[in-house]
């Protein structure tokens, strides 16, 4: 139990034997010095203890995912790439639903592709 969670079961403890919250902050400041949460957090798990959720995890947060680079996806991109190789990396996220973004990092980071330009120019010409 890492000590987040530890302190959300002192807290919750404490909630049930009766003590206020603020008697709670007090004996967290006393038990954790300087790692103990802070008045805010005492108040807010007080008040999820009151409304009868009794769970010392946090929720589940919406939004984003944190990647969009899983096994999954990186296999998809591979396998459009080996069908043709010149296709365009825009047109590969519109295919998959996938940032653009995402889709260039995955061919260069965990397929080991670099960008080739299609045409040379001609340098050594004057």
């Amino acid at each position: 139990m890492d000590d987040g969670n530890e302190q959300r079961v002192a807290i919750k403890f404490c909630f049930k034997t009766g003590l206020s919250a603020t008697e709670t902050l007090k004996l967290m400041q006393k038990a954790y010095r300087n790692e103990a949460v802070n008045g805010t957090n005492v108040f807010r798990w007080y008040s999820r203890f009151r409304d009868g959720k009794e769970l010392v995890e946090d929720d589940e947060r919406g939004g984003r995912p944190k990647s969009t680079r899983t096994e999954v996806k990186i296999a998809a991109v591979a396998n459009l790439f080996k069908k043709d190789r010149r296709i365009a990396s825009r047109m590969t996220a519109e295919s998959l639903n996938i940032p653009k973004a995402v889709v260039l990092r995955i061919l260069k980071e965990d397929l080991g592709k670099r960008k080739l330009c299609a045409r040379f120019s001609t340098l050594l010409e004057t």
